[in-house]
């Protein structure tokens, strides 16, 4: 089976991700799993340590945006932001459905 968006077909997950998503590239330096979590289960103490880690790092970036590095200041909002979010197929799992990258949960 082959996954198109638009009439670009796409080649892999991370292609997929690009144009479903609209993104050419992630920020340098930011792993969205640190602050939205990973797509497998993690135990209590690993996501602990993980929002843990997180927010440090999220306050660091706040003060070296307030220091004037305004693109340590736009990634400081786009990681709090992450930590708000849920990953699609991590919520599709968790609702007892089976979603592949590239398949439209029904």
């Amino acid at each position: 089976m082959r996954t198109y968006i638009g009439t670009q077909q796409i080649a892999g997950a991370a292609e997929f991700e690009e144009l479903a998503l609209g993104f050419d590239e992630l920020p340098a330096g930011i792993d969205r799993d640190l602050f939205r979590g990973p797509l497998t289960p993690e135990t209590p103490q690993e996501r602990a340590a993980r929002l843990d880690v997180a927010r440090e790092v999220i306050a660091e970036l706040a003060a070296q945006g307030e220091g004037g590095d305004e693109v340590a200041a736009w990634d400081a909002l786009y990681a709090d932001a992450l930590t708000r979010t849920v990953p699609f197929l991590r919520a599709a799992r968790a609702a007892g459905r089976s979603v592949q990258a590239g398949e439209v949960a029904a």
